[in-house]
């Protein structure tokens, strides 16, 4: 590490009674109920009954959080700490409440005597707050339990935040999961001009919960050269447990005053150089070596814990029923000296905060960690200068998401200078049709430029790189700090990011009962290229059970949308992006799709969210139908309205009701999901006893699922995706998956009452046309003209 000016005695000092305080409240929220200042001998009722959480990595977390601070103090930055050793949520919380944030915040936990036992009660108890960083913590944005997703998180709370430091705690077992070894990469993408900071710090304790570490077992010089190779300049800072803490913070101190010095340099070069044939930035980050559960207890019945893998969780255990083992966390906390750390009322004493920042230069109080404080409302555009122009239904046909690229594209343009939002894809964006945002604004792109290189550019605020984990975590710091944006991909792949979906979901849910949390924008996904046609790929990218793994999930924050046409999608995506708290999916085809609805209609029925088609349909009288056609998603509207316009020249006598739905929300019970329908509602428009002929984008259990309970259920059909794909013809798709318009046909004259006997000629008509389909595909090698010539009829 380079020469620094070293820490003055008294600095150092201070730093140390503030780490030691972090380090006694840490231990003690693992352990104690009450007797918080240790004011006499302990005893077993002080101990809670059951001991949770982890030890191991929180002196490692305040060592950083007590130097975040000078930091701070010392050059007036904002900085929001995202700390990925998540389990130490005990650090996190303690550096809350030392600072004054938490008792803000809560103040029924005050920075006293009886606040501090408060905060020890609650810690991973019952009713309390949990053991991870959940979003009960202050300063935190990310749910701490699963591991990988800390650097992305950070990267994407510093894009568009020029002011800001971002520290990305990273911990060595989480340096060793897929999205965080990909995450290093982020680095070509930071823009020095409009992006703030990210820090890395490489926490390197050495062991897992019971392994040894990868990255900890490298020699230095093997780690700094992959560094280096994932384009760092690492700086190095060693603790053992034998390391004196005056020196443990002048190397410390040094380490991140040479870091911040560099990072300056690079953005003041960039911001005051313009960018001519700007290289990209070498950005520095931190390696800290320190002991797994630094500062606790050395051993445990002649075992050795502090430094090993038994320091990870409790690292005392059963001190209730032993009296040795009691004297043991005694004689631990008391080795922190609480007395010279908090008077007799339990308030630090002055010497302890000297170096804690103040207002909202606080890292539990920075405006990012909780970001609806920056949230404002996007300038959408109006719909009527993107949607398209329908005389009658099914009279043209446009590319959904190409129109979509246009509405994205004016957004992006209104958001120019406030640069609030942005769109996230794996190299997609011009594959999935959404081209003309590139009007508006360029790929993000800080590594090296060609001349053959289209829509690159040092300032874009489109971000593309080939790894979902990254553009997922990416989106999530954004939007968890203030900002909004989209994801894009090709629905197949977007399950390779459902863990994450699942825990941002799970923050949402657990924000939401927060009270000093505010709202924040919605994560956006755009599903398309999807499974119907992914006829050229074939089967290895057709896959839509997202869907599924989403609407799993806390039905308070989860959305799904199917909009059948170019106006839906337009409809709900303007929708999506002026909500709040929730996990919007909406899947869209890219391919020319039949416009069904003019604006106001589309504008009518995505209010809805679902509804009849009466110029679809062929009921006469009040009668209500003989069957009910419905569907969900473009694919299976077309089909849909294929069938029932060849129930009209076929049987024109059978009265055919068409229902449409675009929020898959809608079919589950008000009781189970906001948007849900009483029974009432969704008899009026499926009837009681009717048979009902679902075609559904996706997987057909999960409407089974949704309308489970429902009267009409055991009149449901569903046809949808059944795990039959390959490289073929768009209609053998759904030919293959029996969800094409003559099997809708078929199924219409199999479950409606009384009409098997005189439709037989039908039915045979109808499975000829399969059976045509099949031999003409092999010899043309295209769809017959049946289908790639039909047109909505209209009256």
């Amino acid at each position: 590490m380079p020469e620094h000016e070293p820490l003055t005695e008294r600095e150092a000092d201070g730093l140390d009674a503030h780490w030691r305080a972090l380090n006694y409240l840490s231990a003690c929220q693992l352990y104690l109920r009450a007797n918080p200042l240790l004011s006499e001998p302990l005893r077993p009722e002080h101990i809670k009954p059951r001991l949770l959480g982890h030890w191991g990595t929180c002196p490692g977390l305040t060592l950083l959080y007590t130097h975040l601070n000078r930091l701070i103090r010392t050059r007036g930055r904002r900085t929001l700490g995202v700390w990925g050793p998540g389990h130490g949520a005990a650090a996190v919380l303690s550096g809350a409440w030392l600072e004054g944030t938490y008792s803000q915040l809560r103040p029924d936990v005050p920075r006293d005597e009886e606040g501090m036992r408060r905060l020890f009660a609650e810690f991973s108890q019952p009713g309390g707050v949990p053991s991870h960083t959940a979003p009960s913590v202050p300063g935190s944005i990310q749910e701490g339990g699963e591991l990988g997703y800390a650097l992305a998180h950070a990267f994407g709370a510093a894009f568009d935040d020029p002011g800001l430091l971002v520290c990305a705690v990273v911990g060595d077992g989480e340096a060793e999961t897929g999205p965080l070894a990909g995450s290093w990469h982020a680095n070509k993408f930071l823009d020095p001009v409009h992006d703030g900071a990210v820090l890395p710090v490489l926490h390197l304790n050495g062991y897992k919960i019971a392994n040894p570490t990868v990255l900890a077992r490298l020699p230095e010089d093997e780690l700094a050269a992959l560094m280096r190779g994932y384009g760092y300049d690492p700086l190095f800072v060693t603790a053992d447990q034998d390391t004196p803490p005056v020196e443990a913070h002048r190397a410390l101190a040094g380490a991140l005053d040479v870091a911040m010095e560099r990072i300056d340099a690079i953005q003041r070069a960039a911001r005051e150089g313009g960018d001519g044939a700007r290289a990209r930035p070498h950005w520095p980050m931190l390696v800290l070596r320190t002991p797994k559960g630094w500062t606790g207890p050395r051993e445990l019945d002649g075992v050795p814990v502090e430094d090993t893998w038994r320091a990870h969780q409790v690292p005392l255990s059963g001190v209730r029923d032993d009296p040795d083992r009691l004297r043991q966390l005694e004689q631990w906390l008391r080795s922190y000296r609480p007395e010279e750390l908090f008077d007799e009322a339990g308030r630090p004493h002055p010497r302890v905060l000297e170096w804690v920042p103040e207002g909202d230069l606080r890292l539990g109080s920075v405006p990012e960690a909780n970001g609806g404080r920056l949230l404002r409302e996007l300038p959408l555009p109006g719909l009527e200068s993107c949607a398209v122009a329908v005389e009658r239904p099914g009279a043209s046909s446009h590319e959904p998401t190409r129109e979509l690229g246009s509405f994205l594209r004016e957004l992006l343009r209104r958001t120019e200078e406030r640069r609030d939002f942005r769109l996230f894809g794996p190299d997609e964006t011009d594959s999935n049709h959404l081209s003309a945002v590139f009007d508006a604004t360029d790929r993000d792109w800080q590594a090296e430029l060609l001349p053959t290189d289209q829509h690159l550019g040092r300032h874009g605020r489109v971000l593309e790189v080939l790894s979902e984990h990254l553009c997922q975590g990416w989106l999530e710091g954004y939007v968890l700090t203030g900002r909004n944006g989209v994801f894009a991909s090709y629905e197949a792949f977007t399950n390779l990011v459902s863990s994450m979906a699942s825990q941002h979901v799970k923050w949402v849910h657990s924000a939401r009962e927060v009270p000093w949390r505010r709202p924040v924008a919605s994560l956006n996904y755009l599903l398309t290229s999807h499974a119907w046609r992914q006829d050229h790929n074939g089967f290895s990218h057709q896959d839509p059970g997202f869907i599924d793994h989403v609407l799993n999930k806390s039905p308070d924050v989860v959305r799904v949308y199917l909009p059948p046409d170019t106006n839906t999608l337009l409809c709900v995506t303007d929708h999506a992006l002026r909500t709040r708290d929730t996990v919007n999916v909406i899947v869209a085809g890219k391919h020319p799709c039949f416009d069904w609805l003019d604006l106001d209609s589309a504008r009518d029925h995505c209010a809805r969210g679902v509804g009849v088609w009466e110029w679809a349909g062929t009921e006469h009288g009040g009668n209500g139908p003989d069957v009910v056609l419905a569907c969900a998603g473009d694919i299976p509207t077309q089909e849909t309205l294929a069938a029932a316009s060849l129930l009209r020249e076929w049987l024109p006598e059978v009265a055919v009701r068409v229902v449409n739905v675009v929020d898959m929300a809608r079919l589950m019970r008000h009781r189970d999901h906001p948007h849900g329908m009483a029974d009432t509602e969704f008899d009026a428009l499926f009837t009681r006893d009717r048979p009902v002929i679902f075609a559904y984008h996706g997987y057909p259990w999960l409407v089974h699922r949704l309308v489970y309970g429902r009267t009409v259920h055991p009149q449901l059909a569903v046809r949808g995706y059944r795990e039959s794909g390959s490289t073929t013809t768009p209609f053998d798709m759904v030919v293959r998956n029996e969800m094409d318009r003559y099997h809708l046909v078929m199924d219409v004259i199999d479950r409606t009452e009384g009409l098997g006997a005189r439709a037989a000629t039908v039915r045979q008509r109808a499975a000829g046309l399969r059976e045509r389909h099949h031999r003409y595909i092999l010899e043309h090698g295209e769809d017959m003209p049946e289908v790639t010539e039909w047109r909505w009829p209209g009256r």
